[in-house]
């Protein structure tokens, strides 16, 4: 995502049909209000990933645990970290808007955090997939495990980037008409 548009003056105005946003807005102005859906979008990843990391910490306390073989264990450790690495790029944002606010960098704030955010879905999505393995072998104790977590890994692909992808692009195509 790039914030700034028009040229790096933040007194200047977008007009429609710059190739943007089509909005009449302030480089600041946009980044304000790019900054709050920004902030939208983390509260629902945020919460997700805190209640699933929950999860995984509560699992090492449970008296099954002990069974686990050493796959599942290793698979345990790296979902934990996964999980724990999915947090930090998720709250991030937070850390960078804290540090930098007031220091007329808002710009470069929201493009940073936009940053961190998109690695932040990254790691969320192996983290999940880390977390139905887990999950699904110990359940099920058989290779269907991994051929339910490869068709889940494939939804979540479809759900989280190919459709956003497929929007971008068809509507680039009708704009080119």
């Amino acid at each position: 995502m790039n914030p700034t548009h028009g040229g790096d003056h933040g007194a200047d105005r977008c007009q429609e049909g710059d190739g943007d946003t089509g909005r009449h807005e302030t480089a600041e102005e946009r980044a304000d209000r790019l900054w709050s859906d920004l902030l939208q979008e983390l509260r629902v990843a945020q919460t997700g990933v805190q209640i699933l990391f929950g999860f995984l910490l509560a699992v090492v306390f449970q008296p099954r645990f002990a069974d686990l073989s050493a796959a599942d264990r290793t698979i345990y450790v790296v979902t934990v970290m996964l999980g724990s690495a999915t947090a930090a790029a998720l709250i991030g944002p937070v850390s960078i808007h804290r540090l930098l606010t007031g220091r007329r960098l808002k710009v470069q704030t929201v493009a940073w955090a936009s940053r961190l955010t998109m690695l932040g879905l990254v790691l969320l999505f192996c983290t999940m997939c880390s977390t139905l393995l887990l999950i699904l072998r110990v359940a099920l104790q058989n290779a269907l495990a991994l051929w339910l977590v490869g068709a889940m890994a494939l939804w979540f692909l479809v759900c989280w980037f190919v459709v956003p992808a497929w929007v971008l692009a068809r509507s680039s195509s009708e704009r080119g008409r």
